[in-house]
């Protein structure tokens, strides 16, 4: 397990973290999250060592193994699935050794270790992880310098994840996949057999691969049980007990002085007066929660244009002689709000810049409305951005009769207030530059926005922020994104880009999900026809939907017992020296917990299974 305990730790004399503590069981996935800034990337550095604690300690089992993404892998010669391969060190250790070890004793001794760590069927592990961050089988063969950053980073995710370390790190991993690679990357480490710390921004992660959340804020730390929409009802529940609570004591402490005032120079009152002086003295002040402060991105309003925006008829793209994408019939109108799904390297990026006029037709034709205006987000904008000048300046170079006041209002608009607007950008945060990108796509008020992963880096206030935005804008969207929760809150229209084709997808966004994580059936493939099965009774039908009802009951309260057990075991009291037996006991009965959850949940999903076949027939 980690325990953290009373640490403390300060940056140029700010401090980060003041006597913070949490305790985080062996086994648990548990995702940070904190406003940008709060020290989340920090605490990780804690935690390996690479920072020196102020005060406190953090402790882990001894000969845990730490595993994080500190940096992409080099552009060097060896191949990916040799890069992964060898990140397992003691494997890779023992396999040199028994290609020149001699001596008989040695031999079978590396023979029986290599059998334990099942390294015989390592390569087949590296490659399944590889395919699900997004290579193929030919390019794992290929030399890792025969990609670019953003996909040496995939590799060193697809290493440490190989590695399995007991305590495995991840600090926003989701930034440099794609949607396809982000719901591989949630499945897989919703099973992964040790420890998950995970930093991230992405609701959909937070919900689906952890069991807990541990907030950083006003410099401390709190273990939630649940994922991240549990959590955020369980806290906004909290401050509000809290700000309830205050309230009711400043009225005490109201009526209680009101009397001190009144009756205090009356002899016949002094005693009383002076017990309501102490009463006072002894309260202990209730702190109403502070406004935490609203993230707002506010989009200039384009005027309305005549349907369609885009007309695109018989239309072919590509590079070259090399054509992407063939035979599109596409319409675009000022209120689409359109998502594009496919698998990485489909096309979706070429389609976005053919429409926004970056990429010209091979053949086919497109119609744009005559004033139609496009503004265009991707991330490599970001990574463009002047890091010496000032975000006044580069939003001065696009406005530059505007006012100083003018300039600094749509800055504002954008989260960006008085102290960001002149600092120079190279020491503005992520998320601070990405908000500029988005403010300089949307300068000129376009009428079709298209946006290729806009929440890079945003926190989680800021990804609500700009779902707001995107609802109340009133020109077209166009959007690429990993963020599950993103798009399912602003599209409406869904296009799969396909074996060089675009079309619309019938089904939803879960079920797109569904199909990814279903290896064994290829995108958009039907299942074959199945006879129709005789028509269940109306008493076999009730005793389904008993059968179900029970089976929901049962894993409603391994639930509740599982909240309390997890509640336990993060009670720091628990650790102390002395009480290993009674931790035994409790882990024990957790693991049991977990297995008999596992049982009640494969069973309550059977009987559904069986109710909806039998309802449907």
């Amino acid at each position: 397990m980690l325990r953290i305990q009373n640490i403390s730790y300060s940056v140029a004399g700010r401090p980060l973290l003041e006597n913070a503590s949490a305790t985080i069981p062996e086994g648990h996935k548990v995702g940070i999250v904190g406003r940008n800034g709060a020290g989340k990337s920090t605490l990780f550095k804690l935690i390996r060592g690479e920072l020196v604690l102020d005060t406190g300690e953090i402790t882990l089992p001894e000969k845990s193994r730490i595993g994080g993404v500190a940096q992409e892998v080099p552009g060097n010669e060896v191949s990916l699935i040799d890069t992964v391969l060898a990140a397992d060190t003691e494997r890779a250790s023992l396999m040199e050794e028994a290609e020149t070890a001699s001596d008989p004793h040695r031999i079978a001794e590396i023979q029986t270790r290599l059998a334990d760590i099942d390294a015989w069927s390592a390569e087949g592990r590296a490659s399944t992880i590889l395919k699900g961050l997004g290579f193929t089988d030919e390019e794992q063969r290929m030399p890792c310098s025969a990609f670019s950053g953003g996909w040496r980073m995939r590799v060193a995710l697809a290493a440490v994840l190989f590695s399995a370390p007991d305590l495995l790190l991840l600090d926003e991993p989701t930034n440099y996949l794609d949607l396809e690679g982000a719901l591989w990357l949630e499945s897989y480490l919703a099973k992964y057999p040790h420890t998950v710390l995970i930093i991230s921004h992405d609701r959909g992660l937070l919900n689906r691969a952890v069991n807990h959340i541990l907030h950083l804020t006003d410099r401390n730390l709190t273990l939630w049980a649940g994922g991240y929409d549990q959590f955020a009802k369980a806290r906004a529940e909290q401050r509000a007990l809290q700000a309830a609570a205050a309230k009711k004591q400043d009225a005490r402490r109201a009526h209680l002085q009101s009397f001190v005032d009144r009756f205090k120079a009356k002899a016949s009152k002094a005693k009383q007066a002076q017990s309501r002086v102490k009463m006072l003295e002894k309260m202990e002040k209730i702190t109403a929660p502070e406004d935490e402060a609203r993230t707002v991105f506010t989009f200039p309003e384009p005027e309305e244009l005549s349907p369609p925006i885009i007309s695109v008829e018989s239309a072919s793209t590509g590079y070259g002689e090399t054509v992407i994408l063939r035979g599109m019939n596409l319409r675009i109108d000022q209120d689409d709000r359109i998502a594009l799904l496919g698998r990485n390297g489909e096309g979706k990026s070429t389609l976005s810049k053919m429409l926004s006029d970056r990429l010209a037709l091979i053949d086919g034709k497109m119609v744009r409305s005559t004033k139609l205006r496009i503004g265009f987000f991707a991330q490599h904008q970001v990574d463009e951005l002047h890091i010496d000048e000032t975000p006044i300046q580069h939003v001065q170079r696009e406005r530059p009769g505007e006012q100083q006041s003018r300039l600094r209002a749509r800055l504002a608009g954008f989260g960006l207030g008085a102290d960001q607007a002149d600092t120079e950008v190279g020491r503005l945060s992520g998320g601070q530059k990405a908000r500029l990108s988005l403010l300089l796509a949307t300068l000129d008020a376009p009428h079709l926005l298209i946006l290729d992963e806009p929440t890079n880096h945003l926190d989680i206030e800021s990804r609500e922020a700009l779902v707001e935005a995107l609802t109340a804008y009133t020109g077209a969207v166009i959007l690429v994104s990993h963020d599950m929760h993103l798009l399912s809150l602003v599209a409406d229209r869904l296009w799969l880009v396909k074996d060089g084709r675009v079309a619309p997808y019938e089904g939803d966004l879960e079920s797109y999900r569904k199909m990814l994580l279903t290896p064994d059936r290829p995108m958009g493939q039907k299942e074959k026809p199945k006879e129709k099965p005789k028509r269940a009774s109306r008493d076999t039908v009730l005793a389904l939907k008993a059968e179900v009802r029970k089976c929901e009951e049962r894993v409603t309260k391994l639930n509740e017992m599982s909240e309390k057990l997890s509640s336990r075991l993060a009670d720091p009291a628990l650790y102390e020296d002395g009480k290993a037996g009674e931790l035994e006991v409790w882990n024990k009965k957790y693991a049991e917990l977990r297995g008999a959850m596992d049982k009640a949940e494969t069973l309550w999903m059977s009987a559904l299974e069986k109710l909806e076949k039998a309802q449907a027939t």
